[in-house]
């Protein structure tokens, strides 16, 4: 009787016993709690609507530190502080201008820089232009290239169900088209967007110049995808046509910045650290609500649900939001730099960015015994219906880790049928947000955390299993 007393008082007062025969029960409470008691979205709606874009070196970046810091400390967690990283500060200048000349026939289409792009001439650039589906049909075409504006108009695969995959067989020539077009004496290139849908908005996105010396540098930009349809078929009729684009955009001295970094000292395993993040810095079109404020408050969420139920971790539990993922990676570079200085103990990453759409599973980068143990983990996800537990890519911030015994890292899978609508777009804005989905995407994090915490990872057999 009295132990039907006491577990009717736990039930009432909230709390619930995190013994690991009850792991059904306590994901189901951290559901409930993501569901009826978050703070995830008015966190993001203040990073999105209150501070707005947060380009590293940028001071909306600088005043999301200082923001993501003091919620972090609210909530009161064992340690709170910043960690030093230089990033870079590449500005866009002001708004880009880009037309068709086709027979003194002015059609405006639109485009934005690419990131660590140069500016054009102060007048804008035209030349005209030669259609490529990438950089091994370019490397083809050898002098018919020189003095011409290079159009990379190699679009995502629509047969691929899972976007991500479409996205990386045609990311090479936002990232390296320049690169490979000044080598052959083009004046610039224009890249279509990474988009699956036909629309006006333009998307941004990191490029490199590699090791070209600046002055062979050439100014990039990305078109919209209605305007790639429309450049394309210009040139069709008219393959002499010549295209006209602006842009004013440079890179400014490096900037200090910081990573976030709050913890929950772990009770029997302080040395074991688990991580759980996302990327506090976006691109400057829009709010970056979608890439990546979605992953920075989940992750905030997560160490507050588990400190909502006042739950002791085995292991140091450690939220990091990292600065610079998109234009840099300086970052989760410092974060192992540090790392290794401090001779920690990584056992398990988490991050989330992907967006905050509705979550469907997990990419695991793992082991094969550890990605059996996690894909063991699928029945208590099924009720939620997170059922995709696949190998794969876990997240850009947390790839520099490394460990000297086993490391396992895993990424959130949301549904990635919307994600290329807004990625790096004008659009990604707090109002593509779903609050409903944004919270399941919380709690199914907090709940592989918990999972892991509980029941370790599969180490060497040498040294047994954590």
């Amino acid at each position: 009787m009295k132990k039907a007393t006491l577990l009717t008082v736990l039930v009432l007062s909230g709390l619930t016993s995190f013994a690991q025969s009850n792991d059904e029960k306590n994901i189901k409470s951290f559901y409930k709690k993501a569901l009826t008691d978050s703070k995830c979205y008015t966190w993001l709606e203040y990073l999105s609507n209150d501070i707005g874009s947060r380009l590293s070196g940028s001071d909306n970046a600088a005043k999301a530190v200082q923001y993501t810091k003091l919620q972090l400390e609210a909530l009161g967690l064992d340690k709170v502080y910043l960690q030093e990283v230089m990033v870079p500060h590449w500005v866009r200048g002001e708004k880009e201008t880009a037309y068709i000349l086709d027979n003194k026939t002015k059609t405006v289409v639109p485009i934005c820089a690419l990131g660590s792009s140069v500016a054009t001439p102060k007048t804008g650039l035209t030349a005209e232009v030669i259609e490529v589906q990438g950089i091994k049909e370019l490397a083809a075409l050898g002098d018919k290239v020189k003095g011409k504006i290079v159009f990379y108009n190699r679009p995502m695969n629509p047969e691929n169900i899972e976007t991500f995959t479409s996205y990386g067989a045609c990311v090479d020539q936002r990232y390296a088209g320049a690169k490979e077009a000044a080598k052959l004496g083009a004046v610039g290139t224009i890249v279509r967007s990474m988009n699956l849908r036909l629309d006006d908005f333009p998307h941004t996105g990191n490029q490199s110049y590699g090791d070209l010396p600046k002055e062979e540098y050439i100014p990039t930009a990305a078109i919209s995808t209605n305007g790639a349809e429309l450049l394309s078929e210009s040139l069709k009729n008219n393959p002499n046509l010549k295209f006209y684009f602006k842009q004013s955009c440079e890179t400014l001295p490096d900037v200090l910045s910081y990573n976030v970094i709050g913890e929950i000292t772990g009770k029997e395993h302080p040395e074991n650290i688990m991580v759980v993040g996302g990327h506090l810095d976006s691109w400057d079109l829009a709010d970056g609500s979608h890439d990546d404020g979605a992953g920075v408050v989940q992750s905030m969420e997560v160490v507050r649900i588990l400190k909502s139920f006042d739950y002791k971790p085995k292991n140091t539990i450690r939220v990091v939001l990292f600065m610079n993922e998109e234009n840099g990676m300086r970052g989760g570079k410092k974060y192992e730099e540090i790392s290794k200085q401090n001779h920690e103990n990584h056992i398990f990453a988490l991050e989330s960015d992907s967006g905050g759409f509705t979550p469907r599973g997990f990419s695991i980068d793992a082991d094969d015994a550890n990605l059996k143990k996690i894909q063991g983990y699928k029945d208590f996800f099924e009720p939620y219906l997170v059922h995709s537990f696949t190998i794969g890519h876990a997240g850009s911030d947390i790839d520099p880790l490394t460990n000297s015994k086993t490391l396992v890292k895993a990424g959130l899978k949301p549904d990635s049928q919307r994600y290329f609508d807004y990625h790096h777009a004008a659009n990604d804005k707090f109002d593509a947000i779903n609050k409903r989905e944004l919270e399941l995407g919380a709690a199914t994090m907090a709940s592989l955390i918990y999972l892991v915490d509980q029941n370790g990872i599969v180490l060497p057999a040498a040294t047994g299993t954590n």
